[in-house]
């Protein structure tokens, strides 16, 4: 087996390097965007400039370059502060063993609670859990992907606790019909398929995207499989307003293994995620806004499974949990260089949860909630657009827990051109879920929402003639309430004893020397007075490559350290190495092939405690564009 790997890695390496680096010229001046335009961080658009908080951007051809269904595993290595747990190959699994723990600069958790997700600005969370299903996220829909790190609850309320990422889906611009389809296969029988098709006429257009995954894993009893489908029709009524309706649904099948030294037989989950939803958009020179009405909805079959030696259960796990809301908001230009938006959120959540036996069930939960919140933000440029204040205030009231004030205070100079000056002070809160509250023997109905606040600096700079750009910030954040499992009694019991002081400093490079040549590079630091799983202290990525119209090749090395996986009387950390490339061939102008290889060190290394990751992996296939 080692030899085959060998001999694999070699194959790799000579198809990355089988190549000319033909026709070195100087990069144009504008291939780094110095007024790059971003909705993320203030719902209408903005220049990124001028916003005070830290917003990361992953365009789409690195997500396309990735060659990975989910879009997850590319987050953690271009995100810096952000990091999402794997337990290896494809999939991140539910309940006991899952993966997909998302948190930023500490603030998440497992399962993500603290951290929001939102597809073209609608949130995406179980109505029940409280918390995203990291496998309901793929590359095949996604366009781009915006990320604030730190607080964002002034504009997206509870969960934004940590920041944001907002996955951008496609919309076809141009006059034309295109399909392009993926095949890919590679270690442990792993196998990908993805079909997208696009179309724009006149005023008309829609995006058809459909995928399949499946593995058996790289341990025994961890096999894999999913189906998802997307799909978006939109109308432009005229210049100034349009709309879209959109549907997301996806279908997966997986098994958890339990630990190496605690192995689980048949903990199998069977899941339905949907998601859909309509808005309506418009923009004028003076105003901007939109109305968004969405749904989320899951169907949750779960077999807990049974021990070696132990009576498996007679029961299955089962819930159907609906999150659905209204979001309207509307931006208006008072004065010059003023910006001022006002907004109102609208969510109800809930659902049913039972034990179902052969001869009855046995209700855990059968609640809904809602959730009514109203914001204000306002901008402001002065001295010629060079200084712009920022401030805004959100009023959230849940059915249970009462109101919240949250408010953001920032500002922004740009004293040159290259240059960007940033300071923010932010608040975030959470409000507990409905499983901490009501459901499982840790259950406290008396939970109070968790609250944070961010105080933030940063700074950056293009050089090189703008071949090159950098961003550093140092932040300090602190937390009360934070909900935690502990002993009451001589019983566990979710109480708000938990704290967080969690100061850091981020980076971010990129770099394009030459033309086709790019390098890029980021690096965070964190330093939590109160320990956390899952949340390396130190994280970096450095990567490029080089990209003609015939070849491409990247590479990238990532470094975590100090990275708990277990706490307590006898805590765990580890530190590890992984190293990635891909590389691809254009036969024609149908058919390109693609190589990758992961952890082409062969790194031994775990990130769920018990869940080793899988050593070298090595996937091919090819793309088809229409």
């Amino acid at each position: 087996m080692d030899f085959i790997k060998g001999v694999l890695i070699v194959a790799f390496l000579f198809f990355c390097n089988f190549f000319k680096a033909e026709n070195l010229e100087t990069v144009a001046a504008d291939t780094v965007k110095l007024n790059e335009v971003i909705v993320t961080g203030f719902k209408s658009k903005v220049n990124l400039n001028t916003v005070p908080m830290s917003v990361s951007v992953v365009e789409k051809d690195k997500i396309k370059q990735r060659y990975e269904p989910s879009i997850l595993p590319l987050l953690t290595e271009e995100i810096p502060g952000l990091f999402i747990t794997q337990r290896g190959v494809m999939g991140f699994g539910v309940a006991a063993g899952a993966a997909g723990g998302m948190s930023i600069r500490g603030i998440g958790g497992s399962p993500t609670s603290g951290v929001l997700i939102l597809i073209d600005g609608h949130p995406q969370f179980m109505g029940v859990m409280g918390h995203p299903l990291a496998d309901s996220y793929q590359s095949l829909m996604t366009d781009r992907i915006e990320v604030v790190r730190g607080p964002a609850s002034m504009l997206y309320g509870s969960n934004a606790m940590g920041g944001v990422i907002n996955i951008i889906t496609k919309k076809e611009t141009e006059e034309r019909f295109v399909h392009d389809a993926r095949l890919m296969y590679g270690s442990f029988n792993t196998m990908s398929a993805e079909y997208s098709g696009s179309v724009k006429e006149n005023k008309v257009y829609a995006n058809l995207n459909v995928g399949y995954n499946r593995s058996d894993g790289h341990r025994e009893n961890m096999d894999f499989s999913q189906y998802n489908g997307y799909g978006k029709f939109g109308y432009d009524f005229s210049t100034n307003w349009t709309g879209f309706l959109d549907f997301n649904l996806s279908k997966t099948l997986s098994s958890n293994p339990g630990s190496i030294d605690v192995p689980i037989n048949d903990n199998d989950a069977d899941i339905l995620r949907g998601m859909s939803s309509l808005s309506i958009e418009n923009e004028y020179d003076n105003t901007s806004g939109a109305l968004k009405l969405y749904y989320n909805f899951g169907i949750h079959n779960i077999n807990d499974g049974y021990q070696n030696n132990v009576i498996p259960p007679t029961h299955r796990f089962h819930s159907n949990d609906v999150m659905q809301g209204i979001s309207a908001y509307q931006s208006f230009k008072f004065l010059e260089g003023n910006i001022a938006t006002f907004g109102v959120d609208y969510q109800r959540f809930g659902g049913v949860a039972e034990n179902r036996f052969p001869e009855r069930s046995i209700e855990l939960i059968n609640l809904h909630y809602y959730d009514f919140a109203g914001y204000v933000n306002v901008q402001q440029a002065f001295f010629a657009n060079k200084l712009t204040a920022n401030a805004g205030l959100r009023l959230d009231y849940h059915q249970t827990k009462g109101g919240e004030w949250i408010p953001q205070v920032g500002l922004s100079y740009i004293p040159v051109q290259t240059s960007v000056f940033k300071v923010i002070a932010s608040k975030g809160f959470r409000n507990p879920t409905i499983r901490e509250m009501y459901m499982f023997p840790p259950q406290n109905p008396n939970l109070l929402p968790e609250n944070v606040m961010n105080y933030e600096v940063s700074y950056s700079q293009y050089l090189l003639e703008n071949k090159m750009n950098f961003g550093v910030n140092i932040f300090h954040l602190t937390g009360k309430n934070m909900i935690q499992t502990l002993p009451v009694e001589g019983k566990p019991l979710n109480v708000n004893t938990g704290k967080v002081q969690n100061t850091g400093t981020e980076f971010q490079l990129q770099y394009y020397p030459m033309k086709n040549w790019h390098f890029s590079a980021n690096y965070s630091f964190l330093a939590m007075k109160y320990k956390l799983i899952g949340t390396p202290k130190h994280k970096l990525h450095v990567g490029g490559g080089y990209s003609s119209e015939k070849w491409s090749l990247t590479n990238g090395i990532q470094f975590i350290g100090n990275l708990y996986t277990v706490l307590g009387e006898n805590p765990r950390k580890t530190d590890f190495i992984l190293w990635n490339a891909r590389s691809s061939y254009n036969i024609s102008k149908v058919v390109k092939l693609f190589l990758k290889g992961e952890n082409l060190l062969n790194q031994r290394y775990e990130i769920n405690a018990g869940y080793p990751m899988p050593g070298i992996t090595i996937f091919g296939g090819a793309d088809f564009k229409f």
